[in-house]
This record gives C-alpha cells, structure tokens and sequence, in this order.
C-alpha cells in the first residue's frame, strides 16, 4: 500500500533557446507504489526525467526527495538519494561479463577486481531474491534482449536504488516477457521500492500501475488513482481529443505479387549468420507483419531488402526484377520506399533542415531539382505541405531536424517515404517512439496506403502495431520465419511462444491453426 510522499517535483521549467521543454511541471511519488507517467512526444516526461537524474539541470523550480532538496544537476547526488534510471537504449557494454559492467567506474581497476567473487555472490543472492535469473560470469552479447533487460533492472538493485525509473521497459519483449516484468515490478514494492513507469502501452499501465499523470505542452494536466481511470481517458488527456482505440478497415482485397523473397540469407556485421533461409511474398492491397524478438534477424533482412546490407544467397524480386545486387541508390531509384529502424543513422541527416531531410532520396530529381539546380520554392512547398498535413511539430521547416522530438521526427521520415507513392513499401518499426496520438495517424496513413493498391512488409516488435494493420503475421525467430497466424488478439498468447522459438501446444476451438515454415 503507498505511504507517504517520497519525491516532489515542484514547478520545474526548462528551456533550450525558443523551446520549452518544461513549462511548470510538479509531480509527487509515494512510497510504495507504481506510479505511471504518459504524455505525447515533446510533453516533456524524458526532461522531466532527466533533471530528476541530474542530467539536466532546471531553469527553475525544485526537486525534493525524502524531505531534502537535491543538489541541481548531480548524477551522483540522485544515486546517493537512492534514484536510478533503466533507460529504453540499454547501457551495457556487449563484450563484458555482468559483472563487469556492473562494476565499471566503481574505483581503481585493482580493488575492483580484488572484489570480483564478492560482487559475483551479490548478484546471484539478488537475482535469487527477485528471480531474475541473472549470470553474472554471462557475456552481455550472448544475452538475450530479454535477459539484458534483466540485467538492467538488477544493475539498479544492486547499487542500491530504491526509486526505480524505467523508460518503456517493455518496448523490445515477447508478451511472456512483459508478463514476468510486471510481475517484478509488483515483487519490488512489495519489497519497499518504488517504481516511476514511463510508458507508451496504456494496457500496461492500466495492469500495473497505482497512480498515473498525463503531461502534455510541458505540464501535468491530469492526475488521478488509476483504478479511477480507463485507456480512453487517457488518451484524450494526452492529445486533447477523443482517440480511435481500434481502427476501422475493409477486408483485404488482395491482388499480384509486388514482391516475393526467396531463400534469402544474409550475415550480421560480425560475418555470422544472422537471416537463414527466409520466403514470402506481399501482395497488392496487403500489409504483411513480421513478428518478433529483437535481435532475431529483423534488422538484417531489412538491411538486405534495401540493398543496405549484401546478401549472400537467396532472390528479392520487385515487381519480376531481381534486386539482389543491386546498390542503394540503385534501388531507390525503383518503386520503393523504405522507413527504416533507426532514423538517426538511416533515416535522417540531424543538422540538416527539416526541407533537406524531405528530399534526401530526390534532391537531383523533378519536381526538386531542373537542370542540376535546386528548385527552392518546390522544395519548401512539398516541405509545408507534409508538415501540415503529418501534423509534424516544429517551429519552421529551416531548423535542424535534431531540435524536433523523436516522434515528430518519425512522422517527418514516413511522411517523406510515403509522398514517394512506392509500389512496395518497406517500414521497420513504424511507431517507435511516438505516442498513442501519433500512432493513430501514422497507421491510418498506411492503412490509406493500402487501400490504394500498396504492397507493404510491416517489421514491429509491438504487437499491438502489427494487430491492428495487419492481414497476415508471419514470426521470425533465430533468423527464420517459424509461422504465419492471422492478427488475432486472442492468439496473443500463440505467437508469444512462436517468437520464443516454441511451437504453441494447443490452440483454440476452431481457430485457424498455425502455419509452420
């Protein structure tokens, strides 16, 4: 049962130059209790976040934890006020053991390994306790995405936090997965911790939380017990209108082939093989969803599609002509579109403006570009023109697109792809990052897509995504597509298993059965 106040937050602005970032905000914590934190992108929860940890520091206001007020700007004084951080990005580093990473920057090389053995029973006695199932000798690359997340949330326990904060701790789990964190993350209070959950997941939030407090423009507008509350409420609070929790779509109407892969393999950037084998095809009118972990060879066969990465066996076709062995450049030069998985190193140039950005694929072509000169006033309109229309936040199309947030940033780079009118488009993780607000309109926009004859490979790990668009799921696990099953949420528990690389049991009366490549 939550207590008495553990953390307030009081009137907190921050600024960079013309942008607020935090214009008031105050939120407080209780011991002993899960307490939930939403807002859009930019509604400024991760700076609100950020100066609780002493990155940033506050223009104004204060933050005051168990009676006393913290020193602005100190990492080292939110540890030693027992407050720590799980960020999405995990912060390991791949080629230590677990121990070792939770030792660095703990003292001089020498005592540090002269303790080796003694922190190595610490973690074993903690992951005992809260059965996390934690190695300590275990190399972090030769972990799974779920276990490092294990490792993660033990790394805070074992330096002594007792205010956890985690930044969409789910965004990369199987459903199983997230079942198991909720569950820790109850055994934690009941242990006397307290948990501040950022989330995009409203579902999860409703599960777990006891308390929740939407931000938006920089404020805290709502706050409530959630019991009190519902996904519905929500949403409006954080975008300011009522929000389609299901969205409406026709039957597929399913025509040619536009693309069909076969066999294809293709290596990781260590040389191993990280794609082994993979078919399928994607049709007109059809959006097609790969399911799964990350890590299991998602990234890879994307990278392949595009031409980004070589192939080392295998066909893509487009429309009847082989891609493979084709440059980029090459294929961008096809009926192609490609959002990809990370926007900063491949989607996006972050100094440039937000009118260089839109163009990166077709600055030398028409309408953009006549007689190898720019045509100015034709790239500012088709800027305006999806600015507007993707409701993309900004203070003018000349800033740089690293000043936008990260979800207004993913709208501007769908927005580009699909104004290329592709036959086949190619989106990998299509709603990282944004909001509930967001995710409505970037997925109707590819619903659009496919009511106009498009032929689309959704690649997500949320489920919920790849639910809602979807007419097909196929599950890739360890590099292979290990099943197909229709977007059935009640079979939420099936394809858990199939990306966990076991093959469900038993299935529900006259479901549809499992296909199995």
């Amino acid at each position: 049962m939550a207590g008495q106040t553990l953390l307030r937050i009081e009137n907190v602005h921050k600024r960079f130059g013309a942008v607020i970032a935090s214009a008031g905000a105050s939120i407080e914590v209780r011991e002993g209790e899960i307490y939930a934190l939403l807002g859009e992108n930019g509604a400024g929860k991760s700076v609100l976040m950020s100066i609780l940890c002493g990155v940033l520091t506050a223009d104004e206001g204060r933050i005051v934890c168990r009676g006393v007020e913290l020193q602005p700007g100190s990492p080292e004084e939110a540890v030693r006020r027992g407050i720590g951080m799980v960020h999405q990005h995990f912060m390991l580093v791949p080629n230590l053991t677990v121990a070792e990473n939770y030792v660095l920057g703990q003292g001089s090389p020498l005592r540090v390994l002269s303790h080796m053995k003694a922190v190595s029973a610490r973690i074993r006695e903690l992951s005992d306790k809260y059965g996390l199932d934690v190695r300590p000798d275990a190399l972090v690359r030769n972990l799974s995405v779920g276990e490092q997340q294990r490792v993660e949330i033990l790394k805070v326990l074992y330096h002594g936090i007792d205010l956890l904060i985690l930044d969409e701790p789910t965004a990369v789990l199987t459903p199983q997965e997230t079942d198991r964190l909720l569950e820790l993350l109850r055994d934690l209070v009941a242990d006397g911790k307290t948990v501040i959950f950022i989330s995009h997941k409203l579902d999860e939030v409703m599960r777990v939380s006891d308390r929740v407090s939407v931000m938006r423009d920089g404020k805290v507008v709502f706050t409530t017990d959630t019991s009190a509350t519902n996904p519905r409420e929500l949403a409006r609070m954080m975008v300011g209108r009522d929000v389609l929790m299901e969205l409406p779509r026709e039957a597929a109407r399913q025509g040619e082939i536009v693309l069909s892969v076969r066999d294809l393999a293709c290596n990781n950037e260590l040389g191993l093989p990280a794609v082994r084998g993979v078919s399928f095809d994607v049709r007109r009118n059809e959006i097609v969803g790969i399911a799964g972990v990350s890590g299991n060879g998602q990234s890879e066969l994307a990278l392949a599609m595009s031409g980004l990465a070589p192939a080392t066996a295998g066909s893509i076709r487009l429309n009847g002509e082989e891609l493979c062995g084709l440059s980029p450049a090459a294929i961008n030069r096809r009926s192609f579109a490609h959002v990809p998985e990370d926007r900063h190193k491949m989607g996006i140039v972050l100094p440039l403006p937000l009118t260089e950005n839109v163009i990166l694929q077709r600055y030398n072509r028409p309408p953009f570009s006549a007689r190898g000169l720019l045509r100015s006033r034709a790239v500012e309109d088709h800027t305006r023109d999806l600015v507007q229309r993707f409701k993309v936040k900004a203070r003018d199309i000349d800033v740089p697109i690293q000043t936008l947030s990260g979800g207004n940033q993913q709208k501007l780079v769908v927005a580009r792809e699909l104004a290329r009118h592709p036959d086949f488009l190619l989106i990998n993780q299509l709603t990282r990052g944004i909001d509930i607000g967001a995710m409505e309109f970037v997925m109707q926009e590819v619903l659009k897509q496919r009511e106009a004859g498009k032929a689309i490979l959704l690649i997500s790990t949320e489920l919920e995504e790849l639910f809602a668009i979807c007419d097909r799921i196929l599950v890739i696990y360890e590099g292979r597509i290990i099943g197909e099953m229709p977007p059935d949420r009640s079979r939420l528990d099936e394809i858990g298993l199939l990306m966990a690389g076991k093959e469900p049991s038993a299935r529900s009366a006259g479901s549809e059965p499992v296909r199995v490549h």
